[in-house]
């Protein structure tokens, strides 16, 4: 905060890949706006769909109330994943926290409201808010703040984690981007398939298609009975998310309004049709514009150049997951420096430690892919 220079990072206009600063310097969005956008900055069909909807019906609220573009979001979302059920709010910790409160409230309705712990990966992160902090695991987000936080369980360490006080196993499947980019072995997600506590995914930095298919846990053969998406799921440009949920947890919140079976939990901006509208946009422009093979170009690209980079005196290791690449630089070097000098350079990127992160719009083109990689080598040498 201290030495934070807001004049050589206030962006004020963007398009494509590009952002625009004050000073008028054009710099490649390397980090897709902390992993949000996916068909580039101001794409004109997102632009038109948002104008569009924002005159027909702006805002209403789904709080015993309902939408059309809310309604055909929730089809489309559930018709990708198999899934049944859409809950919506505005952020992916709110989408974490919503489905940590339906794990618990699910037992409690199925007759074992013993089953109170949450099992988390190792390095885990799923927002900063105090449920999503307490299933997360990363030191420095959250010591300071464990009077508003529960235990949970590491699963790596977890002798058994269908043990009978556990409600739900949380995982972010294939990578952990806020560890830097940790790709975890795909043996670990072995032991959740046919799991007795709900097993809830965090597709929230994963989801649209980053590590190669629409979502992560597709390559792992892994049903969770709940989902968690945000991000990108406008196309990154607004806020929104969903809490994605099986048939039979949705049915455990059903009965008569006296018996208050019903999931005690609501966004004043959930199911917003504007940001509903432009994740409807966003999915047809994944069909239109065969965003997934243009992921996969990028991911072939930058492994081309990652095998380079791997053998830098300067870089501790390298690692990727699809388009989600981080770049571990040795102790020598720091990641903020070499990420103060990419931005001279005409890159924006953002490193986690000493980790510096490629994580591009799925609409990058070979030569903005090798400009990055050109950029990063000519700064650590």
């Amino acid at each position: 905060m201290q030495s934070f220079d807001a004049t050589s990072r206030t962006f004020v206009r963007a398009e494509g890949t590009v952002l625009v600063d004050a000073r008028g310097q054009r710099v490649y969005d390397a980090v897709s706006s902390i992993w949000t956008i996916v068909h580039g900055h101001a794409h004109p069909v997102l632009i038109e769909a948002i104008a569009a909807q924002a005159a027909r019906l702006d805002h209403a609220t789904t709080l015993g109330a309902t939408n059309p573009v809310a309604e055909s979001l929730a089809q489309r979302l559930c018709a990708l994943t198999g899934l049944d059920y859409a809950f919506f709010a505005s952020d992916g910790a709110s989408a974490v926290e919503a489905s940590l409160k339906m794990a618990l409230q699910y037992w409690q309705h199925r007759g074992a409201p013993e089953r109170t712990r949450f099992v988390r990966l190792i390095d885990s992160y799923h927002g900063d808010t105090a449920g999503a902090m307490s299933v997360s695991d990363i030191t420095v987000f959250k010591t300071r703040f464990g009077a508003v936080q529960f235990e949970s369980i590491p699963y790596e360490r977890c002798a058994d984690a269908q043990r009978d006080d556990v409600a739900a196993i949380i995982v972010e499947p294939i990578v952990q981007a806020a560890a830097g980019m940790r790709v975890v072995a795909r043996a670990t997600y072995d032991g959740l398939k046919g799991c007795t506590p709900l097993l809830i995914v965090d597709e929230i930095a994963t989801g649209f298609g980053r590590t190669g298919t629409m979502f992560a846990y597709e390559q792992l053969g892994l049903q969770p009975d709940i989902v968690c998406l945000g991000k990108g799921i406008t196309g990154g440009i607004l806020a929104l998310s969903a809490t994605l949920a099986r048939q039979h947890v949705y049915e455990a919140f059903l009965g008569d309004p006296s018996e208050r079976k019903q999931f005690f939990h609501g966004h004043s901006f959930a199911g917003n049709p504007i940001a509903c509208a432009a994740a409807l946009a966003s999915l047809t422009l994944f069909e239109r514009e065969a965003t997934l093979t243009r992921a996969a170009a990028i991911a072939a690209r930058s492994a081309q150049r990652l095998a380079t980079l791997a053998v830098h005196p300067k870089v501790r290791e390298t690692r990727q997951a699809g388009a989600m690449i981080g770049v571990e630089l040795r102790e020598s070097a720091s990641g903020w420096s070499v990420a103060n000098a990419l931005y001279e350079r005409g890159v924006f990127t953002r490193p986690i430690g000493d980790t510096v992160q490629f994580v591009p719009p799925l609409s990058s083109t070979d030569a903005e892919v090798d400009g990055f990689f050109d950029a990063l080598e000519a700064v650590l040498a």
